[in-house]
């Protein structure tokens, strides 16, 4: 990790949820002169899309991919 520990905080906090199942949830804070150091700084352009987006079948595939219909068996 690029960051030194000082520079990384994190936090859990623990409750049931609606439910009666327990959750986490966890906070990751990295401060500011660490991610200024990496050159991500208030005056960076924002990123934003470059070239052409993926054709439609691409993010049907996706889909199906994260329903678990059609996956990859290894062959």
């Amino acid at each position: 990790m690029p960051f030194p520990p000082g520079d990384v905080h994190w936090e859990r906090v623990c409750a049931p949820g609606p439910d009666g199942r327990w959750r986490a949830w966890v906070t990751v804070s990295v401060s500011a002169r660490a991610l200024w150091r990496l050159g991500l700084h208030p005056r960076q352009p924002t990123a934003g899309p470059a070239g052409v987006p993926p054709p439609r079948w691409w993010h049907a595939a996706g889909e199906r991919y994260a329903a678990g219909a059609g996956r990859w068996n290894g062959g």
